[in-house]
């Protein structure tokens, strides 16, 4: 029992160098994350340090989206805390001047989506895009024909 044979070795290796795949992209994903969330912070005139700590991230992310400092309780709430997170999620999305649509893409693939609003040209317009929401677009609004004048409209009868 005190000698191990040559099979148990080479099954530990194969374990560690299983482990040691999983974790190296694991690693590269969340510094990704991590620069992600720091630029978010520094768009919305937030100290971009403040996504690296702890439960203050969350207090800074609220200010952010425009909620008060004791919504951090209702995140502590089973089951609450599943709603606050989405609600949350969706001002995010709306104090960067993006929809719903883009809310599902922040909740489902986070990765992707953090970056994306990161990185991006996306600009923070306020607190779930300031008082009286976001305005609608109207595509008519510098519309410009690209054959020219309209026609003539039909003779009436």
């Amino acid at each position: 029992m005190d000698n191990l044979d040559s099979s148990s070795t080479s099954s530990m290796a194969v374990v560690a160098a299983a482990i040691s795949a999983m974790i190296i992209p694991i690693i590269i994903v969340s510094v990704i994350m991590i620069i992600a969330n720091w630029k978010i912070y520094e768009k919305a005139g937030k100290p971009g340090w403040a996504a690296i700590i702890p439960i203050y991230n969350i207090i800074v992310l609220l200010e952010i989206v425009g909620k008060p400092v004791w919504w951090i309780l209702l995140f502590l709430i089973p089951c609450v805390n599943i709603i606050v997170v989405v609600w949350t999620t969706n001002l995010l999305s709306k104090s960067f001047g993006q929809s719903e649509g883009f809310t599902v893409g922040l909740l489902l693939l986070g990765v992707i989506f953090y970056p994306i609003l990161g990185f991006g040209n996306y600009q923070y317009l306020g607190p779930a895009g300031m008082p009286g929401g976001i305005k609608p677009i109207d595509p008519a609004a510098g519309y410009k024909d690209p054959f020219g004048n309209p026609p003539p409209p039909p003779p009436q009868v």
